[in-house]
């Protein structure tokens, strides 16, 4: 029987110090944009407001891998957290976090077991975890996420053909 506290897999200590030396900006781009095309449209607008400006990091402590990123002007963008810690931290092994999206695992779980450190801003992390907690995890599975890309393409083709096909593309002279 395995030991609670410790995860069914852990990221080797060899790749571990390889994607620890990763530069953190690519990362953190990746990172926002699949927040943006999966996540950000099932926030509540409240939720959002509250993170308006926040910096927020997810550190994935076996792989050595830190995604800082803020909500700003309606959309998840990738940030330098180089000079302040963050407003709020996740710290998890890889595996916690799976098991956390999965729902395999209650996030309160992990945090008294020591699994799932929560560091800052402790009524932002709790509305952070509450909302998580709420959210239908069927947004992650592929067949929605692709759903979810396919939609948002379609959304953009039709943003950019929009000024053309009524006419101001050409009352511009483009």
């Amino acid at each position: 029987m395995q030991n609670p506290t410790t995860p069914a897999y852990r990221i080797p200590e060899p790749l571990a110090r390889v994607l620890g030396r990763l530069p953190r900006y690519p990362g953190s781009l990746l990172f926002v944009t699949g927040l943006n095309l999966v996540l950000a449209r099932h926030l509540h607008p409240d939720t959002l407001h509250m993170l308006e400006g926040r910096s927020l990091r997810i550190h994935v402590a076996d792989a050595d891998l830190r995604f800082d990123y803020t909500w700003r002007n309606g959309a998840f963008r990738a940030a330098r957290h180089t000079q302040a810690e963050p407003d709020l931290t996740f710290r998890a092994d890889a595996w916690d976090f799976h098991c956390l999206l999965q729902r395999q695992e209650d996030p309160d779980t992990l945090f008294f077991s020591r699994r799932l450190v929560i560091e800052g801003d402790t009524e932002l992390g709790l509305m952070v975890k509450n909302t998580l907690d709420s959210i239908d995890m069927a947004v992650f599975r592929p067949k929605a996420v692709l759903r979810d890309v396919a939609l948002a393409l379609r959304q953009r083709l039709v943003a950019r053909a929009r000024p053309i096909a009524d006419g101001a593309g050409i009352a511009r002279g483009r």
